[in-house]
């Protein structure tokens, strides 16, 4: 891994970790889901356009259209709108501690769906990646977190992992941008006929919530997603993703910084045990990955020898 990987990853975790807080602020003020919208509205016009600029086209292949659409509806309406709503009473830093579960769901629901080999390491990970969880919502728990908002936390985080799962692969194929502002304007799309149908438009304007919409949109909603695919074509995603063990300390640190969210023992020690989690499962699958290039290699080499 280069020293430009390292940076995209270090930039990626801290702009994805960064929007619980941004979001927080705006549900605070404006209907979660209106502004959710318009969010992606403005975030996929500006990747569109761009990625034209770039010369990109909006002629993808099947599999990066599929890709596209479901991470459209999964993740940026399902996954980010169930949050949108869920921090209208939750802290952020709980909903940036369940959302950095996911690659602990990727790598569970891969072992008992589709039977991907689990190394000792890997399982490891998995048990203290869900004793880190256990700690942490056994402390909130305690302290009267509202169940609602957990809940659709959880079904948020849960709803990025079925659709990761079901695009393996499927996002190779170049027009990163392109597909980004696609998948964006999708999410704006789903995100709207529910806000209109649900949701009064009432608004308390200030400029913390302008500068943190603004922030939102440019930053975690374009930025975050674009390095990532980025990051993910130049490094691969089993190798991109060990980025993740460094968000549950990063979303509760900023939320704590900007928002003033308490830390309590208990917190700072479930997060550091998830993170220690993700990041074993994350190097397992590495090992898992180099070892099983290893030997096609191995096999390949093997060949002509055979044929003799």
């Amino acid at each position: 891994m280069d020293i430009r990987a390292i940076m995209m990853g270090l930039a990626f975790a801290v702009m994805w970790s960064s929007a619980f807080t941004s979001a927080r602020i705006i549900v605070a003020a404006a209907p979660p889901l209106s502004s959710l919208a318009l969010r992606f509205l403005i975030s996929g016009l500006i990747g569109v356009l761009i990625a034209r600029a770039m010369g990109q086209t909006w002629r993808l292949t099947r599999g990066q259209w599929r890709a596209t659409i479901v991470f459209g509806i999964c993740q940026n309406a399902l996954y980010l709108g169930l949050n949108f709503v869920a921090m209208q009473t939750i802290q952020a830093s709980l909903a940036a501690i369940i959302a950095s579960t996911m690659p602990l769901l990727v790598a569970l629901a891969g072992w008992l769906a589709f039977g991907d080999r689990l190394r000792p390491l890997g399982l490891v990970g998995l048990l203290a990646g869900v004793a880190g969880v256990v700690l942490i919502m056994g402390a909130r728990l305690q302290g009267g977190v509202d169940l609602f908002g957990l809940g659709l936390c959880v079904a948020g985080v849960l709803a990025l992992t079925l659709a990761t799962m079901a695009v393996r692969g499927a996002t190779s194929g170049g027009n990163f941008l392109m597909v980004v502002g696609l998948q964006m304007l999708i999410g704006s799309v789903a995100l709207a006929g529910v806000a209109a149908a649900t949701e009064t438009l009432v608004i308390d304007w200030s400029w913390t919530l302008i500068a943190a919409f603004a922030y939102t949109t440019l930053v975690p909603g374009l930025g975050a997603t674009l390095v990532w695919f980025m990051l993910v074509n130049r490094i691969g995603a089993v190798r991109a993703a060990t980025f993740h063990f460094l968000n549950p300390f990063l979303g509760v640190a900023i939320a704590a910084l900007v928002l003033g969210e308490a830390l309590r023992p208990l917190d700072v020690i479930g997060v550091a045990v998830i993170a220690a989690g993700i990041l074993a499962v994350q190097v397992s699958r590495q090992r898992q990955q180099q070892a099983m290039a290893a030997r096609i290699s191995r096999d390949r080499q093997g060949s002509p020898n055979d044929a003799r």
